[in-house]
């Protein structure tokens, strides 16, 4: 074999040479970079690897190199793996703590024991399509979802992992995001997700009337409040449970929404999902629902009917528990479906709860405008998408109202 050595040191280009092992001859690459990706106006030095049983082999490494360092990668790095990268990425977010522990749910449980070992550049988008395909295949030794993972669970990790190595191609260890590859890697879109959600389940208005004069009159539940207020506001279970006495005003029939409790840090108070407080108008019998029940915390102790008290506190005064909270609707809702009739009354969530305050109001002929203002909604086009089951009712009281407001007749 001829030895072949180039000693080339222009920046960027960099050299292949030949060295001789008890195997045989061997052949590494070196490419020369800047010392410092940040200053490349200052002190440059190789990098490189060696092992390459063939000079072409070796040349095809260079030129990989080559192409990385020009895309921005820099070669001097060490290169860490998915578990080590992301664990540090997960520590540097500046987000929600429920978003980041969501986050770290993902990885924990979905991506690091599949790919974690992996070199962060060594990732491909053929892998991280075989990593959402395995997910949604059954599964017996996997604790939590066996049969296999919703498209809208792996959607979240596709976002997750998409975010992560976004965040390593900005880092410079990476020329490119793998998880963007969107022809290779084929992650459950949002339209396919759709399709897999189920329907969505509400009351109606009288199915609602019939459980809360159950709920009030026959259990005698002593939190009859709590649920008749979110029934009556449409509020999410975050907003309810941080509401404090000042966020009521009792004369003006009003209560402003401006914070909500951390679901991912116990005790722990934020800003609303939309980072913006909203006034809502309520009507005469919920005020007069939140009046007694303000009485009958405030026989419990003063403090609990003070300004800054939680409006459904415990017994200790601190926030319930929201994962608590949706349990003890639970329950309540399946003795009312054993009271009243299971064909009599859908098996909903306390989130069910909203959706049904949204239904009821657009099912007879509230702007849908308003019905976003009072469900706390960034956009119009969120309200309308989560409720498209209700256009067709909408659609019917329009014509309706249209043809009443002309005085149409039908032809003779």
């Amino acid at each position: 074999m001829t030895k072949r050595k180039n000693t080339s040191r222009r920046r960027g280009v960099g050299s292949i040479t030949s060295y001789k092992t008890k195997a045989g001859t061997r052949w590494r690459y070196q490419v020369w970079v800047p010392a410092d990706p940040e200053f490349p106006e200052g002190e440059w030095k190789h990098v490189g690897k060696g092992g390459y049983e063939t000079a072409d082999d070796a040349d095809d490494a260079l030129q990989s190199a080559r192409a990385d360092h020009k895309a921005g990668v820099d070669l001097t790095a060490t290169m860490p793996t998915t578990l080590e990268y992301s664990t540090r990425w997960l520590d540097s977010l500046d987000l929600e703590a429920s978003t980041v522990a969501g986050y770290r749910r993902i990885f924990k449980l979905h991506v690091n024991p599949a790919i974690g070992t992996i070199r962060i550049d060594k990732v491909t988008p053929t892998r991280l399509a075989r990593l959402y395909a395995e997910l949604q295949r059954p599964n017996p030794s996997r604790k939590r979802a066996p049969a296999g993972l919703s498209k809208n669970t792996v959607h979240k990790v596709h976002v997750a992992i998409s975010a992560m190595f976004e965040s390593a191609r900005s880092d410079r260890l990476i020329a490119i995001n793998p998880a963007r590859q969107r022809k290779t890697v084929k992650a459950p879109t949002a339209k396919a997700v759709k399709r897999e959600q189920a329907e969505m389940v509400t009351w109606s208005g009288a199915q609602l009337g019939a459980f809360l004069a159950w709920n009030r009159d026959t259990l005698d539940d002593d939190v009859h409040a709590l649920w008749w207020t979110v029934a009556h506001t449409g509020l999410r279970r975050s907003e309810v449970l941080a509401l404090m006495w000042d966020d009521i005003d009792f004369e003006g029939s009003r209560i402003k929404v401006r914070r909500a409790l951390d679901t991912a840090r116990r005790g722990e108070i934020k800003g609303t999902k939309s980072d913006r407080a909203r006034v809502i108008d309520v009507d005469a019998a919920t005020i007069k629902v939140l009046r007694k029940w303000r009485a009958a915390r405030a026989a419990i102790s003063l403090e609990f009917g003070r300004a800054g008290a939680y409006v459904f506190g415990t017994f200790d005064g601190s926030p319930r528990n929201p994962v608590s909270t949706s349990q003890m609707f639970g329950r309540r809702v399946e003795k009312a479906r054993r009271k009243l009739g299971a064909d009599a009354l859908p098996e909903i969530t306390l989130h069910g709860l909203r959706h049904t305050h949204a239904t009821v109001l657009l099912e007879n002929g509230e702007n849908p405008k308003v019905v976003q203002e009072r469900l706390g909604h960034t956009t119009i086009t969120t309200t309308m998408d989560t409720y498209s089951h209700v256009t067709p009712t909408m659609q019917r009281a329009a014509v309706d109202r249209f043809a009443a407001a002309i005085g149409a007749r039908p032809p003779s």
